[in-house]
């Protein structure tokens, strides 16, 4: 029997856009939020999301693992499917599939944003809203 892979979402945002950094990874129904990322736009904190969810999965030492996000461009840009245009993309990318070398998602997969997690705990963090009670990492 085979395992059924960890569900990873990610999902980072820009405000205002450019504007400051804030990123969110979902986990196990555990909500870790990043900050203090910089300034950028949305595609790098897509990227950096991306990048966090690599790093939470894999401090979970799970064997196998899928990363759900909502940004196709980061996702199809990091599975090869695209080119990278920019020498920021490049830079993401590289960084990305270092770190990745050592334990590698089973997949990278684009998922509507009403589907994805993280998107809906930073949209509720932007409200207000406290009832998931996120973590700060």
């Amino acid at each position: 029997m085979a395992l059924k892979p960890l569900k990873i979402f990610f999902d980072g945002g820009a405000r205002p856009n450019p504007g400051r950094i804030e990123v969110a990874v979902v986990a196990r129904g555990q909500v870790h939020l990043f900050d203090d990322l910089g300034i950028g736009t949305n595609g790098d904190a897509e990227w950096l999301a991306l990048i966090a969810a690599l790093d939470v999965a894999q401090s979970l030492a799970v064997l196998a693992f899928d990363l759900l996000g909502d940004s196709r461009a980061v996702i199809e840009q990091a599975s090869g499917l695209v080119p990278c245009r920019t020498p920021a993309a490049r830079a993401y990318r590289a960084r990305f599939e270092e770190a990745a070398a050592a334990q590698p998602p089973r997949r990278l997969r684009w998922i509507p944003r009403a589907q994805n997690l993280a998107g809906i705990a930073l949209s509720r963090r932007a409200s207000g809203y406290s009832g998931w009670g996120p973590r700060n990492r």
